[in-house]
C-alpha cells in the first residue's frame, strides 16, 4: 500500500487495484504548480468538506476519471446539481463497504461551505478499513475529544492537519495522536498559505520528543504505508 502527497490535504492512496484521492486542490495551490491535474485518474474521491482548498479540482478530476465521490450528503446533493451523478452520500457515524474496503465517516470540528456559497453540511473525517491497514484521514479539524472513540480501532497511519490557524497545530496534533492511539502520522494542511506555514524542523522535533513517527513528504513524493 502506498500514499502520495500533493500538497495541502490532497493525498492519494493505492490499495490493491484501487486508487483513492482525498480533497483535490491542485490548480490553485502554488506549491503544486508542477502537478498536472489532468493526470489524476482515481477510482474514488473522498471529500472531507466543502471549502475551496479541498474541492477546487473535484469536478474536473471526477469528470476526467469517472471516479465515485464519497462525501457528506449535502455535498452529494450539490454535486448532483452540478451534473455529477457517480456519488455516494454518507453522514457522520455511518459506514459502508466499498470495493476497496470499509469506510466510516467520523466527526471533524470545523466549518463547511461550498465555493459558490451553498451549504456543505458537516465537515468530516474518514476511517478506512483496508486490507492489512487501517487509516484515519482527519480532514480539517480542531482537536476534539471525539477522537478518543478511535483509540481501539488499531489505526496504522493517520493523516492529521498541523498548520494551525484554520485547524489543529502541531501541539494539538500530538495530543490527537495520543487520543487515537496511533504512532505513525502524516502531516497535512500546512505551508500552502502564509498563515499556515510551519517550521518543519521544529515540528519534527516535537513529534520525536512525543515518541511519534512523523512524515512530511515532499509534494509528489510517494511513501510505503
Amino acid at each position: 500500500m502506498k500514499t502520495t502527497y500533493y500538497g495541502q490535504s490532497t493525498v492519494a492512496i493505492e490499495t490493491g487495484d484501487f486508487k483513492l484521492l482525498f480533497d483535490p486542490f491542485i490548480t490553485y495551490n502554488p506549491l503544486a504548480k508542477d502537478i498536472d491535474v489532468k493526470s489524476f485518474k482515481p477510482d474514488y474521491i473522498l471529500v472531507s468538506h466543502g471549502h475551496g482548498d479541498h474541492v477546487a479540482d473535484l469536478i474536473e478530476v471526477q469528470k476526467n476519471s469517472g471516479a465515485k465521490v464519497i462525501c457528506i450528503a449535502e455535498i452529494a446533493n450539490w454535486l448532483n446539481g452540478k451534473g455529477v451523478e457517480n456519488v455516494h452520500g454518507m453522514n457522520i457515524g455511518g459506514a459502508f463497504n466499498f470495493e476497496f474496503g470499509r469506510v466510516k465517516m467520523v466527526n471533524a470540528v470545523h466549518s463547511s461551505t461550498m465555493p459558490d456559497g451553498a451549504p456543505g453540511g458537516n465537515p468530516a473525517g474518514f476511517v478506512l478499513y483496508l486490507p492489512g491497514k487501517t487509516l484515519y484521514f482527519a480532514g480539517d479539524t480542531a482537536l476534539t475529544y471525539d477522537m478518543k472513540l478511535l483509540e481501539d480501532e488499531n489505526i496504522d497511519w493517520a493523516y492529521l492537519p498541523i498548520g494551525d490557524n484554520y485547524t489543529m497545530g502541531a501541539d494539538d496534533a500530538i495530543k490527537a495522536a495520543a487520543f487515537i492511539n496511533c504512532k505513525n502520522i502524516i502531516g497535512v494542511h500546512y505551508d500552502s498559505f502564509e498563515v499556515i506555514k510551519i517550521d518543519k524542523d521544529e515540528v519534527r522535533e516535537k513529534f520525536i520528543k512525543a515518541g511519534l513517527n512523523l512524515k512530511l513528504p515532499a509534494i509528489g513524493e510517494t511513501i510505503d504505508l
